[in-house]
């Protein structure tokens, strides 16, 4: 008995059967229509959302037996052959277990020969950027002066990992994450083609699991079809899931919104028999923020749908909505730190609870002042959740933290016997015009790059300098940005080490905080990429000019790809 999953079952065999991505496909049609067929392309985007697929059909489309073009006629021997995943010469290459540069070196000899069976010899190479330093140089020149009867099909998810001569030998291509909409379209399509019983919500629920995959959505529908022997039922599916809905999400709201830590501690309780995944929940609730700051801000985005715990909710101060939502975002970071995922959510929603404000709500909520327990209510819940959304946001550096001094009630006596209290740095207002503390401004791209090559910092702080890309600096608050894959180095002690370490180099520490990365932010670890690689042709150049080796060469030696190197490389 053979079963056919439907990642693979449903697998696009032409550019009209794909989801999404459209600009791609348009690019690539173009191309294979006019002839003008670039010899390598780059496919970047995160897992599932076509970039094998589109490779495929790409190798399909150059060798199809009714000629070149984006349409490929699917039922030649060459489209049987490449569907069926035994069409030679198609070779695909797993990047993640073929590292070494022996295995470059076997596909470069191999590259030479000319197609046994179609017009051209297409090399798809999957998690490219998984190559070792090695393998990326012995494929370099090959990539650029391929011989005519091949092309390179390079895909990724991690394209920062690619060297630039690497990245500025191909076409690239990003490819989107898919919509929630697009996903549930597909999704609903197949179910009716498979004659498999389902509802509404069912697919809902797949296509926002999926996370902008569609082979992960394709998975879980299979999981999902077999859980429910044959059927989709929205609660089947949710339990499977372990998705929480905004109705069960209601009592939570309503708990903070009160200012009731013992409804809010019943509504966990009540949650926790759905076993469900904490860190997803804490998604759904920040969803729930938006909802809520959209109905306050934007009244006419508001959706209509809107229970009566997000409208009551809208009553809250809007700073207050935000810090909850920051709760939200970094407590699913937490949840992996914690003891446990249950404790580590009710930790958060139990920070929410403590950083409301009910003399800000319009509400009623436990009002005269009091928070839950009879306790008095914190004031100022405004400036104080302001405050709090800022820290959250954007930590500051350890200077800053010495100057506020000690927390309200802490006390001086508390320090360890002997050990000696840090100097204050004393509060200056800078004047208009002024950079806070008289510190130097950067100026541009250049000058952040010479700055943090100059700090000499090592370890994850120096990560962080290396990767950094430079938005802006107004003398106060230096903006810079990190690329998705680095985004686990905004940690606040990195943050306050590079801080503490830009202090020497401008005069003061900067408040720092991070933007959108751009497209064309060049790096101090891009930098010194582009200068390894000029070492590394210098390097081959000045051994190859050399009269011993020009000798040697001339007798036939060959010099091996790879194997020469700078001598500080």
């Amino acid at each position: 008995m053979s079963y056919l999953v439907l990642a693979r079952k449903w697998r696009p065999k032409r550019f009209s059967e794909l989801v999404g991505q459209e600009h791609v496909v348009r690019a690539l049609s173009h191309a294979l229509d006019s002839g003008r067929v670039h010899h390598a392309f780059l496919f970047t985007g995160t897992r599932g959302v076509g970039k094998t697929t589109i490779a495929r059909i790409f190798a399909k489309s150059l060798n199809c037996e009714t000629g070149v073009g984006a349409e490929p006629c699917g039922a030649c021997s060459v489209c049987e052959a490449v569907d069926a995943g035994r069409f030679v010469d198609l070779i695909e290459i797993d990047a993640a277990s073929h590292t070494g540069v022996d295995d470059v070196r076997e596909l470069i000899e191999n590259a030479q020969y000319l197609p046994s069976r179609g017009r051209y010899k297409v090399y798809l190479v999957d998690e490219v950027h998984m190559l070792s330093r090695n393998a990326f140089n012995a494929l370099l020149k090959t990539l650029e002066e391929p011989p005519e009867h091949v092309k390179f099909l390079l895909a990724t998810t991690d394209p920062q990992k690619l060297p630039i001569t690497v990245l500025s030998r191909c076409l690239q291509f990003n490819l989107k994450r898919l919509t929630e909409e697009q996903i549930a379209g597909q999704v609903q399509r197949i179910l009716e083609a498979e004659g498999v019983e389902h509802d509404v919500r069912a697919v809902q629920l797949i296509a926002r699991a999926a996370d902008g995959s569609l082979r992960d959505g394709l998975s879980l529908l299979d999981q999902a079809i077999a859980h429910g022997s044959g059927r989709l039922r929205g609660d089947e599916v949710a339990a499977m899931l372990g998705s929480v809905e905004a109705t069960e999400l209601a009592p939570l709201i309503d708990a903070l919104v009160a200012g009731d830590g013992a409804a809010l501690h019943a509504a966990i309780e009540h949650l926790a028999g759905f076993v469900p995944d904490y860190a997803q929940v804490l998604g759904a609730m920040a969803e729930a923020m938006h909802r809520i700051q959209l109905r306050q801000l934007v009244p006419a985005a508001a959706s209509p749908e809107d229970g009566p715990a997000l409208v009551a909710a809208a009553g809250l101060a809007p700073e207050v909505i935000q810090l909850w939502y920051q709760m939200a975002v970094l407590g699913r970071r937490e949840i992996e730190l914690a003891p446990s995922p249950r404790l580590g959510f009710e930790m958060v929603l139990l920070r929410m609870l403590a950083f409301r404000d009910p003399g800000e709500s319009d509400t009623g909520g436990a009002g005269g002042g009091e928070a839950a327990g009879g306790q008095p209510a914190p004031r100022g819940g405004r400036e104080a959740a302001a405050a709090a959304v800022a820290r959250l946001a954007d930590p500051p550096p350890a200077p800053a933290r010495q100057a506020a001094g000690p927390p309200p009630g802490a006390r001086p006596e508390a320090q360890q016997e002997g050990e000696r209290e840090p100097a204050r740095v004393p509060e200056t207002t800078p004047q208009r015009g002024e950079a806070a503390g008289g510190r130097r401004r950067i100026e541009d791209r250049e000058d952040w790059i010479a700055t943090a090559r100059g700090l000499g910092l090592g370890g994850p702080p120096g990560q962080l300098a290396e990767h950094a890309q430079f938005l802006d600096d107004d003398g106060t608050t230096l903006r810079l940005a990190l690329p998705e894959s680095m985004e686990h180095l905004k940690m606040a002690r990195l943050v306050d080490r590079l801080a503490e370490a830009l202090a020497g180099a401008l005069g003061s520490a900067p408040r720092i905080v991070f933007g959108a990365a751009l497209a064309d932010g060049e790096t101090l670890a891009q930098r010194h990429a582009l200068e390894r690689d000029a070492r590394q042709r210098q390097a081959e150049a000045e051994f190859a000019a050399h009269p011993e080796v020009r000798r040697l060469t001339a007798q036939g030696a060959r010099i091996v790809p790879g194997s020469v190197r700078p001598p500080d490389l």
